[in-house]
This record gives structure tokens, C-alpha cells and sequence, in this order.
């Protein structure tokens, strides 16, 4: 058992004001792999404390001490790296591969892209008569959620210590061990006391005290839209800054100049990656008439060769749902989608053969979608594909823009045509014909999918305040 019910304070494990205990599960068995402790406003209190009183010397420390201590971060990252993705497969149920070469990875990678922006970044500047400064915002808020959590939990902290401020940190508590995790590195590299505090425990409690403190100037969170307004309006009375990465329901626009059988096959991967519980999953594919029963085939195949299964075994490409709330609604949504007319092309809401335990789904598609239905509408986070049918280009950009998220999008097609297309679409991030995402590019969403961007400049950007220094002519 991993028992983990002491959060990390001011550079120390100190226990919480509360006995109470929240259980971690692993998806793949439902067996209690172990305990956390839950938060209380109590516990915040304290660890804002600490970020206050810390931001008053770590604000004034260089751009080349902050560099010392991310370097130092990434050295013991590295050296840890097998154990982190350990960590997320047994608690969040990523299959082992992906959690090797994706999930793991991002984290430290977040790291290294901060690092070189924060080497060259300059933070004062003479223009004209003034001097435009950028200073830390100051105590830094970050709540971030189960389905990658180190990726978001990394993107956050790495641009909070390159900009100069404190931080405390509310993982998720279906996936709080990375966070435990991301701690002792840190504690490791020899961060000062106080800049960095971990509190475990539950949204409505934790996250709202850390919402409501008029000590925290920024709040940075990850997860549903649904959180992100609760958190917005506890937020407001204080006027802080709210940094908000939320939900998507992206739309993937396969042109007929396209590779179609390329585009297809490569679409429904992406959208089955890590059981699609990705924000950015490409879960509406926009097909034209003239291929839409070839397109309907080809998915067809790819999941049909899509295997859901043990994390820890290789051959898997599907792992579980992450916990037992969200299997259930990714299994009530498959069934609404049933219901309300959309073809089962693949999957449905059985247990995938051989398997009588886990929170496992079948990879799912549904065609003759119309984007009025529930599964067009809402973000299901789960590995489940609408595919939709347009008949001119002008009609799959008006679908695709026609939702009320816009995080991301994808275009298939001979690439100015396809640039051309992803201009009219508005959403934050784009990809083109499947390519690599680019770990310094922005990223964050339009409309309901939140505001704010992360990664690279633009997140370390975002935990800066600017002062403008004005002194007379002459």
C-alpha cells in the first residue's frame, strides 16, 4: 500500500489538520493501490503562508539562480523518469508504453523548453522614455487534473520558478502520487523553502479555499470547463488572475485532397490515445460525401484492430478509463449516442472481451452524426469518435466551429490548403496533417475551452506582471 498522507509545507512532509483520507484506485484492477490525505482550507492557509513568505526573497533571485534550480529539476527528473512512469500507469491506468514515451516525457520536456526561453528572456527593457519590466505575479495557485498529470502539473511549476514565483499545487486526487512525486524532486534540486507546496485532496474543498484566498494572486487550472467557472467565480471577489486550460471537442477536417486512408487511420489513433482522455482528442472527424463511406470503412478497421487491455502488457493500446465516475459517463454517453440515432459502427457499452474487471471501454465509433447530437456536443473523455458528413469545405468549417469549446483542431489535406482552412477555424492550437506537437508552441483555448496559454514563452509570459518605469525627458 501507498500510503501518503503528509503534504509537502514550507520544504517539509508536515501533517494535515484533518485524519480524513481519500483512497486511490488502481483503474485496471479496482484494488486500493493506497491513502492520501485531504486537504482542508486549514492546510492552504498554511501553505500559502509559506508562498508569501517565500515570494518575498525567491521573486528576487536572478534569471540564472532560477535557471540553476530548473537544471538541477531536470538532472533528477531524468534519473527518476522509469519511476514517474511507473507511477502513472498503476494510478491512472496510461499503458506502460505510452507512459514511457509520452506521459513521462512531457513532463521533463516542459522543463527543458522553460529553460531556454527563461536563458534568453529579458526582463527589462529600455523603450523610449520608460523602462517595460516584467516581474513575478507573485503566489501562484495550480490545480490540475488525472488524465496527464505530469504534463500539466510540469507545464504549470516550470513556468512559475522561471518567472519567479511561489506556488501551491492541488493535484488531482485520482492521480496525486505523480504530484508526491514531482515534489521530492524538487525538494531534491533544493528549491527554496516555500516555493513550491503540495496539498492533496478534494476540488470543492481544496481548490476552493485556494480559489477564494485573497493571498493567491493567480490561479492556474486544468480540468472541465465546469471546474473552471466554479473556480473563476471563487476567484472574482479577489480579483486575481485566472489562467484556465478546460475542455475541447475538436473537430478533425479530412479534405478531399488528402491522403483519406492515411488521414482516416491516423485520426482515430489520435483520438484513441491514452482511452481519449485527452482534452485535445480529435473527436468529431468531418468527412466529405465523396468519401465518407470510405472513411467509415477504414475506422471501422482501426478499431477493430485497437486493443483495450492490462496496461502493464505491451500489446495493449488501450488502457482504462481512469476512474469509475468517468467510465460511467463515457458509458452513459455511448448509449445516449445509441439513442439518439447515431450508427454503432464499432464498440458499445460492454466490457471488451476477456475482461470482467477494470474500468475498461471498447473503442467506440459512431457515424451518421449530426453535430445537434449530445455525442457531437458535449466532451465525453473517452475513447469514443463521431464521424460527420459535409458536402462543401465551407459547410466542415461551420462545423467545426459551430461547438462551444475551441482548445484545438486538426486539418488533413496538401498543406497550404489545409493552413488556408485551419485559419478559419477558431480554436487555439491547430496540427497539420498529424504533425509532431511542438512543445514550445502556445497552447490554450478559445471560448468555453478556457484562456490563458502554456508551454514554452508564452506560459512563462503568463506569470509575469508588467511595469512600466517612466522618467523625464531631457
Amino acid at each position: 500500500m501507498k500510503d501518503k498522507l503528509d503534504f509537502y509545507i514550507n520544504g517539509e512532509w508536515v501533517s494535515s489538520s484533518s485524519a480524513e483520507t481519500i483512497e486511490v484506485v488502481n483503474p485496471a484492477t479496482e484494488e486500493v493501490i493506497g491513502s492520501i490525505g485531504a486537504g482542508t482550507k486549514e492546510d492552504i492557509n498554511n501553505a500559502v503562508s509559506a508562498a508569501k513568505e517565500a515570494f518575498k526573497t525567491f521573486s528576487k533571485t536572478t534569471a540564472a539562480e532560477r535557471s540553476t534550480y530548473i537544471q538541477s529539476i531536470i538532472e533528477i527528473y531524468e534519473r527518476r523518469i522509469d519511476e514517474v512512469a511507473q507511477t502513472i500507469t498503476e494510478e491512472m491506468g496510461s499503458p506502460l508504453w505510452l507512459s514511457q514515451v509520452a506521459q513521462a516525457t512531457t513532463g521533463i520536456s516542459h522543463f527543458k523548453s522553460t529553460l531556454v526561453e527563461l536563458e534568453k528572456f529579458e526582463f527589462e527593457k529600455n523603450s523610449n522614455n520608460y523602462i517595460e519590466r516584467k516581474e513575478a505575479i507573485g503566489v501562484v495557485g495550480m490545480i490540475t487534473p488525472w488524465n496527464w498529470p505530469m504534463n500539466q502539473m510540469c507545464t504549470k511549476v516550470a513556468s512559475a520558478i522561471a518567472a519567479g514565483c511561489t506556488m501551491v499545487l492541488k493535484p488531482s486526487e485520482i492521480s496525486p502520487y505523480c504530484g508526491i512525486l514531482l515534489a521530492e524532486i524538487i525538494h531534491e534540486a533544493g528549491l527554496p523553502k516555500g516555493v513550491f507546496n503540495l496539498v492533496n485532496g478534494y476540488g470543492p474543498i481544496v481548490g476552493a479555499a485556494l480559489s477564494e484566498s485573497s493571498d493567491v494572486d493567480m490561479i492556474s487550472i486544468t480540468g472541465s470547463t465546469r471546474a473552471g467557472i466554479a473556480v473563476a467565480q471563487a476567484s472574482a471577489p479577489s480579483v486575481k488572475r485566472v489562467s484556465q486550460e478546460l475542455g475541447g471537442k475538436s473537430a478533425n477536417i479530412i479534405l478531399d485532397d488528402a491522403n483519406v486512408e492515411k488521414a482516416v487511420a491516423s485520426g482515430v489513433s489520435q483520438c484513441f490515445l491514452n482511452t481519449g482522455q485527452t482534452c485535445t482528442a480529435p473527436t468529431r472527424m468531418l468527412v466529405s460525401a465523396n468519401n465518407y463511406d470510405k472513411a467509415v470503412e477504414i475506422a471501422k478497421s482501426v478499431a477493430a484492430k485497437t486493443s483495450a487491455g492490462d496496461p502493464l502488457d505491451e500489446n495493449s493500446r488501450m488502457g482504462p478509463i481512469s476512474n469509475k465516475a468517468q467510465y460511467e459517463k463515457v458509458v452513459r454517453m455511448i448509449q445516449i449516442g445509441i439513442d439518439e440515432g447515431a450508427t454503432l459502427v464499432a464498440g458499445g457499452t460492454e466490457l471488451p472481451d476477456g475482461l470482467d474487471k477494470g474500468f475498461y471501454v471498447k473503442p467506440t465509433i459512431f457515424s451518421n452524426v449530426t453535430n445537434d447530437m449530445t455525442i457531437a456536443r458535449e466532451e465525453v473523455f473517452g475513447p469514443v469518435l463521431c464521424i460527420l458528413k459535409y458536402e462543401t469545405e465551407e459547410e466542415a468549417i461551420e462545423i467545426a466551429n459551430d461547438t462551444d469549446y475551441g482548445l484545438a483542431g486538426y486539418v488533413q489535406g496538401e498543406v497550404s490548403h489545409a493552413q488556408e482552412v485551419a485559419r478559419h477555424i477558431r480554436a487555439g492550437q491547430i496540427t497539420i496533417n498529424g504533425g509532431n506537437r511542438e512543445n514550445a508552441a502556445p497552447f490554450g483555448g478559445y471560448k468555453a475551452s478556457g484562456n490563458g496559454r502554456e508551454h514554452g514563452l508564452h506560459g512563462l509570459e503568463d506569470y509575469l506582471e508588467t511595469k512600466a518605469l517612466i522618467s523625464p525627458l531631457g
